[in-house]
């Protein structure tokens, strides 16, 4: 039996850097999973968009459609689900986090900061810089990684986001100086370089990791979720089966 083919949908980006992290994404997953066909998609900026992406490729048989996004928001409810919505033969995967994994690919590129104990000195903070949404189920689920994150670091961990909600990332930043933070790193919660890591970059903290990118954390959080997307009994495959905060 042919596995289901890997609709790999990312934001979009102008950024060409953060093109080329989104495709080396792409290659990675088409690496562990050889003989599956993986495919780009985009809700916004780039081309192919999704709607497009998905109706080429129910045509030819079952699709699990993988947001390429760290939480639940707009895009999936919306752009994600509605391209969905018209195909039997289409699963929609979970958003990226909150998961654990993600917390191991964090650590990590706080661990790659030029000083590998960022984050675990006495008087560090750690913000976790997320994008942000309007939808309050995103900021559940940050605030469910910033729990994670804290959980794993000796030091602090607030939330600070580049949109959508409050604090944003400078306030967030700020308000751990002023309680009396000697260090201040915003660990960016993005998965690759653009708008937002720009954001983060400019944000004023003393240290910022770079994005997720291809974190090999990331990779198998993307596998995972595609094959508990694809092992979906038939009744529960329907389109945007979206679940906004499950963490494995």
């Amino acid at each position: 039996m042919t596995s289901p083919a890997l609709i790999a949908c990312s934001h979009g980006t102008r950024s060409a850097q953060g093109r080329a992290t989104v495709a080396a994404i792409r290659a990675g997953l088409a690496e562990a999973l050889p003989g599956v066909r993986v495919e780009e998609a985009y809700v916004d900026v780039e081309q192919p968009e999704v709607a497009d992406v998905v109706a080429r490729l129910a045509a030819d048989g079952p699709a699990v459609l993988v947001p390429l996004l760290l939480a639940t928001g707009f895009h999936t409810k919306v752009d994600i689900a509605r391209a969905a919505a018209p195909f039997e033969n289409v699963v929609v995967a979970e958003p990226m986090g909150p998961h654990d994994l993600l917390i191991e690919a964090l650590l990590g590129r706080l661990a790659d900061l030029p000083e590998g104990d960022s984050g675990r000195r006495p008087g560090d903070h750690v913000v976790l810089a997320a994008a942000g949404s309007s939808d309050p189920a995103a900021a559940v689920a940050t605030r469910r990684m910033r729990a994670l994150l804290e959980d794993e670091l000796p030091v602090p961990v607030s939330v600070g986001y580049g949109a959508g909600a409050s604090p944003s990332i400078p306030e967030a930043v700020a308000a751990a100086r002023a309680a009396g933070a000697d260090r201040v790193i915003a660990a960016s919660y993005v998965l690759a370089p653009g708008h937002f890591a720009g954001l983060v970059a400019a944000a004023g903290a003393d240290q910022v990791t770079a994005p997720l990118g291809t974190h090999p954390a990331v990779i198998d959080v993307l596998l995972e979720r595609y094959v508990r997307a694809a092992a979906r009994p038939a009744a529960g495959r329907g389109a945007g089966q979206l679940s906004s905060a499950a963490t494995a």
